[in-house]
């Protein structure tokens, strides 16, 4: 049965007491009678006494629900936080706030200022010199600068994340002075493992930020993940070494010395040193350009991938990540499910996510294939083109199931023990199925439903045939299958009210089911559902138009 409506946990209950009153009670003497007089570099109070964690959930929460003001933040900002996010209230954080931070808040390793642009770049200077134990710092839509990166980069040894993008006032140039300390003559940031560089305006030429981009992976030793929108390019540019066209300042080193320090001690036939970069993350990369970065980016476990018309000629390049978890396939134009095989049947049992937009299933059993050859995944997301055979419809079976009788044992498949979301998606609802495709779908569907013991989110999205003998046949299995499912979306499928109310008597966790567009469910089974919804006392919300 759905979840029960649950009483808050007590740590919530007390929170929301204490956020309710503390303009009344918690703060009334010091706003009254401290808050512009002095700056205090500890104060004494009961906030003092609470742990960082639930210091930092009571910011949270206040700032979440606009309650947050002026005289909170100063209670609030306790020596021992080590964590501190403000972005929930940035239109509160100013230089007397940030000062404050520096002279309290030297325990802090993580601090996130994410849109906070009433900060000017000289109290970033010093929040950067002040707090060196930062291991992550989001400057995210700051007043950061060229100097703010400059005190980060010299400061910040220990920095492993940190995200500057839409900083309006970086360009290509400043980026080069997070990598390297030109006064010093030294490298900075040598634990650097995530930069989120993204919405940086470059020169009117386009090539500063590029090349920037390409000095910052040659000089970070531990960069795993870069964030832009021009990474790809200048991981290319790696990969060839051409960097005639390069224009770094005389005080910074040159790219062709980054990349004899990277270098890799291996050769190629051409008795060049091959250069390989230690990202572990690629998004949006062509299929053009797919040898270029598999090449340059041997070690990624994460990438995106978008693929042109018409398939690759020979063995595809994403063979040779062998540590790939993470994978996107999105096609430009319809393409065969059937191409991935290959891929899936080599890499498929190390895949932990997998999200493919735009395939046609022609092949109607490439689809429970390449489900085989991925028992380990965690999270498979999949639109599809709706299959089109105008000569061969779908027809009805017997007990109305949609093909239910095709032999469920003749399909490659196999458990699926992690699996937790699964969402799959199809194009031009109006179009009828094969009969074919809609039984190999609904057989295919069947053993996934019952052997997936650890299923949370299911979306089955324009499903052009009947599911009521389906989701029947999957409930009445011995061994209670979907007992974690949380949120179950059918949204224009064929389904009834009939699979609603058995769903609501199943064991499981459901706390979100969506029937929009659901073409056998009238407003009269909606109306019914809620009733029973509210006589149950079940924390279930319920969509329908």
């Amino acid at each position: 049965m759905p979840r029960r409506k649950e009483v808050p946990p007590l740590q919530r209950l007390c929170l929301e007491n204490v956020a309710g009153n503390m303009s009344c009670l918690w703060l009334k003497d010091y706003a009254d009678k401290y808050l512009d007089e002095y700056h205090f570099r500890y104060i004494m109070g009961p906030f003092s006494e609470l742990a960082g964690s639930v210091v930092q959930e009571l910011l949270q929460l206040m700032g979440q629900s606009g309650r947050l003001t002026r005289p909170m933040l100063h209670l609030l900002l306790v020596p021992h936080l080590t964590q501190l996010s403000l972005s929930t209230c940035p239109k509160l954080v100013t230089k007397a706030i940030t000062d404050i931070i520096t002279v309290r808040c030297k325990n802090l390793s993580f601090l996130d200022l994410r849109g906070c642009s009433r900060i000017p770049a000289d109290s970033l200077v010093d929040l950067a010199e002040l707090l060196p134990g930062l291991l992550k710092l989001n400057l995210s839509g700051t007043q950061c600068n060229t100097a703010v990166l400059s005190a980060v980069g010299s400061s910040c040894r220990r920095l492993r994340e940190l995200d500057i993008s839409a900083c309006a006032r970086l360009s290509g140039s400043s980026l080069l002075h997070l990598a390297y300390d030109s006064t010093a003559g030294a490298f900075c940031c040598p634990a650097l493992q995530v930069l989120a560089a993204s919405d940086l305006e470059p020169s009117a030429s386009g090539q500063d930020l590029l090349w920037a981009l390409v000095f910052l992976l040659l000089a970070l030793p531990s960069l795993k993940s870069l964030a832009s929108s021009l990474v790809t390019d200048a991981v290319c540019l790696v990969h060839h070494q051409d960097f005639r066209r390069a224009q770094i300042p005389l005080h910074f080193p040159s790219l062709e010395e980054l990349a004899r320090r990277h270098r890799a001690p291996s050769f190629t036939g051409e008795g060049s040193a091959k250069l390989t970069l230690p990202l572990r993350e690629m998004l949006e990369v062509s299929e053009e350009s797919l040898p270029a970065i598999c090449a340059a980016c041997p070690y990624v476990a994460r990438a995106t991938v978008f693929l042109a018309d018409r398939p690759g000629k020979g063995q595809s390049p994403l063979l040779s990540w062998h540590r790939l978890a993470h994978l996107t396939l999105s096609c430009q134009e319809t393409r065969h499910l059937g191409e991935l095989l290959p891929l899936a049947s080599t890499q498929g049992s190390q895949l932990q996510t997998l999200s493919l937009g735009g395939f046609s299933l022609k092949d109607p059993l490439s689809f429970p294939t390449l489900l085989s050859h991925c028992p380990n995944l965690r999270e498979l997301s999949a639109s599809f083109c709706a299959p089109q055979l105008p000569s061969c419809h779908w027809e009805a079976g017997a007990n109305g199931d949609g093909g239910l009788d095709l032999d469920v044992g003749l399909l490659p498949l196999r458990k699926f023990p992690r699996l937790c979301d699964f969402r799959l998606i199809f194009s031009a609802p109006d179009t009828p199925w094969p009969s074919l495709h809609a039984a190999v779908l609904s057989a295919t569907l069947l053993p996934l439903l019952r052997n997936s013991p650890c299923l949370e989110t299911l979306e089955l999205i324009h499903m052009s045939f009947p599911l009521d003998g389906l989701f029947q046949k999957v409930l009445e299995t011995p061994s209670t299958p979907l007992a974690h499912l949380r949120k179950l979306s059918l949204a224009h499928s064929q389904v009834s009210a009939q699979t609603a109310h058995l769903l609501l008597s199943s064991e499981s966790q459901l706390g979100q089911l969506d029937l929009q567009g659901c073409p056998d469910v009238t407003r009269g089974d909606y109306d019914q559902l809620l009733r029973r919804v509210r006589r149950e006392r079940l924390d279930l919300l319920v969509l329908w138009r």
